[in-house]
Formats: structure tokens, C-alpha cells, sequence
């Protein structure tokens, strides 16, 4: 069969519609097997899994939203400011606003004809896109290329250069089971050779063609991290099957070495080698044998893990400045082995990697995490002060026995926390939900109070996105309210007037200046519907800031006795 651009959209649309996992699976599944060319397949898993390029092409084409917009504009001959932005805001996604824009703006369908384009003419057009080098010439290929297009393909060809989700509720876990299910393997071996290939484009045309068998691991792609889940999401019965170690305030990354080359990968799989040239000089000057590190990039000065927000700074700086090194050095601390002595490591135990992982520290002095026994809750409580007193998150358990689960969130990694605080928001749209919810707005932006804000001229504006956190029944309440609140509806999402109240619990403030607040909350999620307060109770702008500064200058304990990680020389990098 000869599946275009279009048709894989409308797939992508139908999985987007479908409630139920396996229902979603089986038509990415049949999809895939209707496909005869193994070119054809590569992409389509590849545009549906990875985004516009692959993961380990370290491609990236750089369409931001302003970029996008601006198109839009001048393809609908609307205005930028009066309204294309108010489109994005009413709709909460880039991609949506310009959807419904091509969808009803006379001009813009006016000048649409499309052709059902090919998918490697849509990933010629992905790369003339990566290799623009100036804004001008990205919304001249975008026009063009939307010229040919329907809304549909405009607004997943949108998401897709954005190299993240697809926002379908299919993540790449079921790309993966969609393959195995098309070409009839185990999905454990299908995500084993993603794991180590990088690539699901590339483990779909192994599959399609019975070469599963022939996957090879080889060094600088980046594998997918293992994540943990909350400890209150589990219930622990045996401590002592795990171990403890801090879970560190800083930024995961993963480190390849082989032959004095040294490359860094973010947890979104991104090579970020340049910003922090310290690391790659500290690997670069000791005489590994090739290895692949698992661990945490943090600020570390006067013997502390330094905050979160001082590393945020470092975050996105292609090249740091001498002045920037100095004033926020940073240090990679390593707490998994994921390669060395030219084979894989992580389908052995923890016990077995971290030994490996132990002797390496000591023969070239690498910092690696401080592990603990833990055989009681007292003791874990314990742990648990002394990390918060570092600076550090809380507590990471982890299971003695367990291999590296890639790319999932499981069992074997527990995470314990508390949240970082809590805001009283206002709920400013409601965004229709997917799946089991798909009948009911349960996504929701939240807001802060600027009303009495001389920088502002609105009474909220946006601080997060959340969902989840009610039951069925308080859902349904807050879809009754939401109708009741509706002022503007485009698209999936509903603008409303000032009524609803959300605690909203957060893990901490970032900065984040692309924001109209300047700041955004890490990992937000709703603590409580507070039907008993009035948007005039709701927490303010200057609220957020005067919570980001205390945990800024927040005191914090040297490493001392009892370090949270080893390490023997402190040394200074250059």
C-alpha cells in the first residue's frame, strides 16, 4: 500500500480519537503493516515516534512558535499581535490555532491545494527546514509547503518539527508495541532493539524485514533513561530489598566516552556537549576505557550541590563564557553503568553495575552517588532530612536486584519527595481531554493574580498546565462549572471568566522568560479544587517570585560526613 503524508495524519487523528491503549495500538499496528516500502515505514514510524528527524540524527530544525506564527500570519494575511495571538491563547497550542486558522480564514483556503504529498516530500521540506539558516527563509519553505497541505498535516507537521509529543495519548512505548504487533515479535525484543539502536524508524524496518536479531549497541546515541515512580503510588513492603541514594537537585544526563571523545545527552535524548565543556574536559583528561554513565549534572561550589536555578542559567548556553564557568561550576555525578568492556551492562542487576560502576570511581576518580542501606521508615526518614539539608530533592530507592528498564517509569526506581509548595491558581481554559476523558475538559491553565500589578494590565495570567488530581465525581462538577464560566470556545479549548479556585502542587519555580509570568512551575499537578475560595483569594505574580528567591538563597550543609556523593580529588576544571 501507498501511504502519504496525509494518511498517515489522518491515522495520527483517529489514534488522537480513540479511546483504550489497545485500541490506539491496533491502528498504528495495522497502519504499519499496510506498508509495503521499508523508506516508507522508516519515516512514518519515525514522524510518529521520534518527530521530523531521528532521535540519533542530531537534527533539529529550529521552527519555534513566534517562527510558526508569523507564518500563519502572513499566509492567513491576518494580524500577528491582534489576532493570531489571541487564537494561540484561547486555543493553548501553537499548532491548534494555526489548524482552525487554515481551516476558516477565506485567504487561507483560498490558497490551499492540496496533493497528498508523499512522506519523503514532507521530509525534503523537513530538512530544506533544518537547513534555513534565517526566520525569512523558514516561513517562505512553511507557506510553501502549507500550500499543499491540509489542516490536518499543518498542524502535525507543526508538532513534529517540534521534536517532542504528538499530544495523541500514544507515546513511543506504544509505537514500540504497534510494531511488534504488526510484524508479530515480542514487544520486549522490539523495545530492546530501540533501546539500542535509538532509532524506531530503524527497529520498524528490522522488524518488517526479520532482522531484529542483527541490532548491535554502539556508542554516542543516546539510550532512553530509566525514570522512577512516587513511592505514594507504591506501597513498600520489604525496604530492604532496595538501596537508597539522594536524589540530586540538578540535570539528568547521560555520558559517552571512547578514545578522549566525550559527548553529553540531555533526558530528552538532545547532545548538549557545549554547555557544559567542564565534563567533557574531566572525561576527556583520565583514560577510560569506553563507557556510557548515567547520572547528574549540578552545580557544585564551597562543597554544594548549589540550587536548581543557578544550573538553569548554565542550561541552553551553547558556550558558556569563562566568567559564567567560574561563577557556576558544575560536576557530573554518576550513579548508573550502562556500557563498558565493549558490551552492554544494562541487563544485569543494579548490584552488578554498581559494583563495576564502584571500581571504576576509585581507579579514575569519578564522582558516584553515596548508596545506603535502609531497613526501617524511621531510617528512611532520616536519610530523607539529611538530603533536603543538602540542597538535594529527597531520596531515589532503588531495587537491588533490577536490571536498567529503559525508558520506562516502573517499580524498580522509587522516587520520594515532597512538593516543593503549593499556589492557589485560577483557572483560566479548559482544554478537552483524550482517551477515557475524551467527553470532558480535564486539562486545565492555571493562573496568578496581576491585578494589582503595575507591569500588567490583566487581572491572571498563566503560571501552568495541569490535570489529574479529582475524582470522576468532582470532574464532572468542574465541567458543570465550566459551562456555566465559558466566555470564548475555539477549537478544543474554552476561555473562561474568573470563578474556579486550584491548589496547585508544584516540585519548584524555574525561570522561564519565553512566559508572560517569567516563570513556570516544574512538574505542577492539582492538590485540591478550593470551591471554598474567590478568585480575589488567589495567590500572586509577586507570591511566585518572593517562593523562587527563598529557594534560591536557601541555606544548605556542606557534603561533610556523610556526602551525598564521592569524590576524591576535587579537582578544577578548565
Amino acid at each position: 500500500m501507498s501511504v502519504s503524508f496525509f494518511d498517515l495524519c489522518q491515522a495520527i487523528q483517529k489514534i488522537r480519537e480513540t479511546r483504550g491503549t489497545n485500541a490506539k495500538i491496533k491502528i498504528c499496528s495495522d497502519l504499519f503493516s499496510s506498508i509495503s516500502s521499508s523508506e516508507k515505514l522508516d519515516l512514518a514510524a519515525q514522524f510518529l515516534g521520534e518527530g521530523a528527524f531521528s532521535a540519533v540524527s542530531g537534527k533539529r530544525a529550529l521552527v519555534g512558535s513566534r517562527t510558526a506564527g508569523l507564518a500563519a500570519s502572513e499566509f492567513c494575511e491576518i494580524d500577528y499581535d491582534l489576532v493570531y495571538k489571541p487564537c494561540r491563547t484561547a486555543t493553548g497550542s501553537n499548532s491548534e490555532a494555526i489548524e482552525r486558522l487554515l481551516e476558516n480564514v477565506p485567504e487561507a483556503i483560498q490558497k490551499r491545494e492540496p496533493v497528498q504529498l508523499s512522506l519523503m516530500s514532507v521530509n525534503r521540506y523537513f530538512h530544506r527546514l533544518q537547513e534555513a539558516s534565517s526566520r525569512a527563509d523558514k516561513i517562505e519553505i512553511l507557506k510553501e509547503l502549507w500550500r499543499q497541505m491540509t489542516p490536518v498535516e499543518v498542524k502535525y507537521s507543526l508538532r513534529m518539527l517540534g521534536q517532542g509529543s504528538l499530544r495523541i495519548g500514544f507515546e513511543s512505548r506504544s509505537t514500540l508495541s504497534a510494531i511488534a504487533s504488526a510484524f508479530g515479535y515480542d514487544r520486549e525484543e522490539v523495545r530492546y532493539v530501540h533501546m539500542i539502536t535509538g532509532s524506531i524508524g530503524k527497529t520498524a524496518v528490522l522488524a518488517k524485514e526479520g532482522r531484529l536479531g542483527e541490532a548491535e549497541f554502539r556508542l554516542f546515541h543516546p539510550l532512553s533513561f530509566m525514570l522512577a515512580t512516587p513511592i505514594e503510588s507504591r506501597k513498600v513492603e520489604d525496604l530492604s530489598a532496595y538501596v537508597g541514594e539522594e536524589k540530586f537537585d540538578g540535570m539528568r544526563a547521560q555520558v559517552h566516552f571512547s578514545d578522549s571523545k566525550t559527548l553529553i545527552y540531555s533526558r530528552d535524548l538532545n547532545e548538549i556537549s557545549r554547555s557544559f565543556p567542564e565534563v567533557k574536559a574531566f572525561f576527556n583528561r583520565r583514560n577510560l576505557p569506553d563507557v556510557v554513565l548515567d547520572g547528574e549534572i549540578c552545580v557544585y561550589s564551597d562543597e554544594k550541590i548549589q540550587p536548581f536555578q543557578l544550573l538553569q542559567k548554565r542550561m541552553g548556553l551553547k558556550q558558556p563564557s569563562k566568567k559564567i564557568r567560574e561563577e557556576l561550576p558544575v560536576l557530573f555525578i554518576a550513579y548508573d553503568l550502562l556500557y563498558v568492556d565493549d558490551k552492554p551492562f544494562f541487563e544485569k542487576s543494579l548490584i552488578e553495575r554498581r559494583e563495576r560502576l564502584e571500581e571504576l570511581s576509585l581507579r579514575f576518580d569519578l564522582p558516584v552517588t553515596n548508596q545506603f542501606e535502609v531497613s526501617s521508615f524511621d531510617q528512611l526518614d532520616e536519610w530523607f532530612k539529611r538530603a533536603l539539608a543538602h540542597g538535594n530533592e529527597g531520596l531515589m530507592l532503588k531495587k537491588k536486584e533490577s536490571r536498567y528498564e529503559y525508558g520506562q517509569r516502573g517499580k524498580s526506581w522509587l522516587k520520594v519527595k515532597k512538593p516543593g509548595g503549593t499556589l492557589d491558581t485560577v483557572m483560566m481554559y479548559a482544554h478537552a481531554g483524550s482517551g477515557k476523558r475524551g467527553g470532558l475538559y480535564s486539562d486545565f491553565t492555571l493562573g496568578v493574580s496581576v491585578k494589582h500589578d503595575e507591569r500588567y494590565e490583566e487581572e491572571f495570567i498563566p503560571i501552568g498546565k495541569a490535570y489529574g488530581g479529582y475524582t470522576d465525581e468532582e470532574l464532572k462538577r468542574l465541567n458543570a462549572e465550566i459551562k456555566k464560566l465559558t466566555v470564548e470556545r475555539y477549537g478544543p479549548t474554552l476561555g473562561l471568566l474568573p470563578g474556579l479556585v486550584i491548589e496547585l502542587e508544584f516540585d519548584d519555580i524555574q525561570v522561564n522568560r519565553r512566559t508572560k509570568a517569567g516563570y513556570t512551575l516544574r512538574l505542577p499537578r492539582f492538590k485540591r479544587l478550593r470551591w471554598d475560595l474567590s478568585p480575589d483569594d488567589a495567590d500572586t505574580l509577586k507570591d511566585v517570585e518572593m517562593l523562587y528567591q527563598q529557594r534560591v538563597e536557601k541555606e544548605r550543609r556542606v557534603q561533610g560526613n556523610n556526602p551525598s556523593f564521592y569524590y576524591k580529588s576535587k579537582e578544577t576544571e578548565e
